[in-house]
């Protein structure tokens, strides 16, 4: 009787770590670069005194707030570091259709659940405006209503999308998942130019935002190509992977919700702020939110791009019960991460008047300021976006969960306390935000510490201790540039900000590597072998 033969699983080309966050940072700089051109140019024609006061630019950013609090609670934990690991195993094991089978019934879940809400906010548009944002006139409620009901659909589209560019990223198609948000971007830019000086004016984003969603969508499915995807009218309810993964959702879809939470209570407290002085309610939610856009942009460059062309190993690695390969591959993408980001934090706080000037037409005192409370905060959620996902690699929702409804509840007595007029009024909201972000890494790096001994060694203190020593002398450096050629009042204009702005990053980027190669880093090494197989290949010879 012959021996029935085990199924191979099947083989999956490797995708080069290296290539993927080069694509993934290559691709979010074009975004962040369309994103604050979008918003400096919904501030330069939704936010002067020169258009209507219902017209105000803080409008558009109090509509976002309750799409973006429902679809980060309920969808955004599920799409990738809850979702993932499970995908990933039955990759491993060879079983494609298992995989695509997981990832259309929690499609179907989530988009009959996305559909309801986009319901709910729909028809409950004023009252949530009225929590999120008291403080604006009846015509900006008026106004920020109907840019809400436009975006009432969006939670479901992203949705969809983020379903589908997971199971992408899993088999290592990342191509269109980095593409895709680029053309929200643009679409909300075109509507500026549509509507602007018409009756529509500011609503008009609503509908760019729609249109983006649905192109966004349409270009993630075309990475659907050549993967075998079939898509079931079912929800596989009695499937053990599924059943486990509905268990991991609700810890991770909440801190998710706990973080957009807080900024729709930040936006409140803004709100407030500008109600109780002559700033006004919806300036001072547009300063803050934009000072906090400006925040976000290295994030998403180096902490979300690079942690996520790692997530996939990561998971690989553990479901070929590898921990030691994982604890290296971690440790190794952590010290690039700090090294990459503090020369960044540096450049961010000494050019954040250069910054805010270029990028935004008005209120740029006050958004420099706001911006320079959140640069601490820079560092250390960039930071979070790897050690976040050492928990989520294994399977743990819960740990990270528990430890932001902690965070959240910190954030809200520091904001309060913080931001009275008695205290730093709006730049209050940003020293809280940096100080519960240094807090919710040491909580949980000191957790990961503990669950697993062998993960830190000497040689980690070591390496972090040289790159302290090596930010030190680019924070010198930098000092010494803006002194040299500080930012005069009548700077102006992007030839004059942008030369001031490139000569203090090339000297602090400069001294940051020199001194780098000096202290003989590991994460300077890749740098110099590129450059020098790059010199290599210009003269014709081999390397």
């Amino acid at each position: 009787m012959p021996i029935p033969q085990v199924p191979k699983p099947k083989i999956v080309k490797r995708v080069r770590l290296s290539s993927v966050a080069l694509l993934l940072i290559g691709t979010a700089m074009i975004g962040q670069v369309l994103g604050f051109l979008r918003t400096k140019l919904i501030n330069a024609n939704f936010d002067n005194p020169h258009t209507p006061v219902a017209q105000h630019a803080g409008v558009y950013f109090a509509a976002f707030q309750i799409p973006d609090l429902f679809f980060y609670t309920i969808a955004a934990g599920a799409l990738g570091v809850a979702f993932m690991p499970y995908l990933a195993d039955h990759l491993h094991r060879g079983d494609r259709r298992g995989m695509w089978e997981l990832s259309a019934s929690l499609m179907n879940l989530l988009a009959l659940i996305m559909l309801v809400v986009g319901v709910v906010i729909f028809t409950c548009a004023y009252p949530l405006i009225h929590l999120v944002a008291p403080g604006l006139s009846l015509e900006e409620k008026h106004n920020a209503v109907s840019l809400m009901r436009f975006l009432s659909l969006t939670p479901f589209l992203f949705t969809i999308s983020g379903i589908i560019t997971s199971t992408q990223q899993t088999i290592g198609r990342f191509f269109f998942y980095a593409i895709a948000p680029l053309f929200y971007n643009v679409s909300i830019i075109a509507s500026i130019y549509i509507f602007k000086g018409t009756e529509i004016g500011i609503v008009g984003l609503g509908i760019g935002a729609l249109v983006g969603g649905v192109l966004q969508l349409g270009i993630v499915a075309l990475g659907l190509i050549g993967t075998d995807f079939h898509w079931h009218p079912k929800i596989m309810w009695h499937n053990k992977d599924f059943k486990a993964m509905l268990r991991q959702l609700p810890p991770r879809s909440l801190d998710q919700g706990i973080d957009q939470f807080q900024s729709v209570v930040d936006t409140r407290f803004a709100s407030q702020i500008g109600q109780a002085t002559s700033m006004g309610a919806a300036t001072a939610i547009s300063n803050y939110n934009n000072a906090y856009i400006l925040h976000t942009a290295p994030i998403l460059l180096l902490g979300t791009a690079i942690s996520t062309a790692a997530f996939p190993r990561l998971n690989e690695r553990l479901s070929m019960g590898r921990p030691d390969l994982f604890r290296k591959d971690f440790l190794r993408i952590l010290r690039l991460i700090v090294w990459l980001t503090t020369p960044v934090v540096v450049v961010a706080f000494f050019a954040r008047g250069y910054l805010a000037r270029l990028i935004f037409s008005q209120n740029a005192p006050d958004i420099a300021l706001v911006f320079g409370f959140l640069v601490v905060a820079i560092f250390f959620r960039t930071i979070y976006a790897l050690i976040s996902r050492w928990f989520y690699s294994q399977k743990d929702t819960v740990t990270p969960l528990v430890v932001s409804i902690f965070i959240i509840l910190l954030n809200i007595i520091l904001a309060y306390m913080l931001s009275r007029p008695t205290a730093y009024g709006l730049p209050g909201l940003a020293l809280a935000q940096s100080i519960v972000a240094a807090v919710e890494v040491t909580i949980l790096f000191s957790i990961m510490m503990i669950r697993d001994r062998k993960l830190i060694d000497w040689s980690f203190w070591g390496s972090m201790t040289k790159i302290i020593s090596v930010t030190g002398f680019s924070t010198v450096a930098a000092f010494a540039t803006v002194t040299l050629y500080p930012l005069g009042i009548n700077d102006r204009g992007f030839v004059t900000l942008g030369t001031k702005l490139a000569l203090l990053s090339l000297v602090t980027f400069s001294v940051h590597i020199g001194i780098s190669a000096i202290f003989d880093l590991a994460e300077i090494r890749p740098v110099f072998h590129r450059i020098r197989k790059l010199i290599y290949k210009s003269i014709g010879q081999p390397y």
